[in-house]
């Protein structure tokens, strides 16, 4: 996969005007829709990792606990024994991997501001998991592809973001109001990443998508 200017995920230079409101312009892509902040836009690392900060992801909490798992259980499912995966982007208190050791799934986690060990990335792995992450890739598509390359043969891509649905929700969306969340993916979106490589794409709930390698 190349990156050239335009789309962050797909790279197509047409993009189009998509929206815009008084703090952000918003523009989509033409051939992957992808929904994208150009870059002009993007906060600092350090104002990213403030926002970052004040994200309660305890580990404990049972509320916490109960969203992640609209991932874990349909996953859980899906996994044979003995799987092995890593959560990307697991946050200052990676709950998810926690919930996968406790089911038998020895998990990996990696962040860019928490736990930014590489040497993960340089492992192989049955299943790997993106929480509410997605949405704050400044280039998806390097990213992705990345990940992908380190997803073994029949493993599961497990996503967890909210999605596009038209413009006129969009406009008046919650979730493009945080001002590190710079990538907007819809079903199309996802169906699209599907195709291009060559994956199996189960939308399992709203926010929640497995990808099958």
């Amino acid at each position: 996969m190349t990156f050239p200017a335009g789309c962050p995920l797909c790279g197509q230079t047409k993009t189009e005007k998509y929206t815009e409101d008084r703090f952000r312009k918003y523009r989509l892509c033409t051939r992957c829709h992808l929904v994208f902040v150009p870059g002009k836009y993007h906060v600092s690392e350090a104002r990213e990792k403030a926002r970052y900060d004040e994200h309660n992801n305890d580990p404990n909490d049972p509320g916490y606990r109960k969203f992640l798992s609209r991932m874990a259980e349909p996953l859980c499912k899906k996994l044979p024994f003995g799987a092995s995966g890593l959560d990307f982007g697991c946050g200052p208190g990676p709950a998810l991997a926690a919930m996968l050791r406790e089911q038998g799934f020895d998990t990996a986690v990696y962040d860019k501001f928490y736990t930014p060990d590489g040497r993960v990335l340089e492992k192989t792995y049955d299943f790997i998991t993106a929480t509410e992450v997605l949405e704050h890739l400044r280039r998806p598509g390097k990213d992705i592809d990345r990940l992908w390359q380190i997803l073994r043969p029949g493993g599961i891509f497990g996503i967890m973001t909210k999605l596009v649905k038209d413009k006129a929700a969009f406009d008046n969306w919650h979730y493009k109001r945080d001002p590190t969340h710079v990538c907007f993916f819809s079903a199309e979106t996802l169906l699209w990443l599907g195709d291009f490589f060559r994956a199996q794409v189960e939308f399992i709930n709203s926010d929640v998508v497995l990808l099958y390698k």
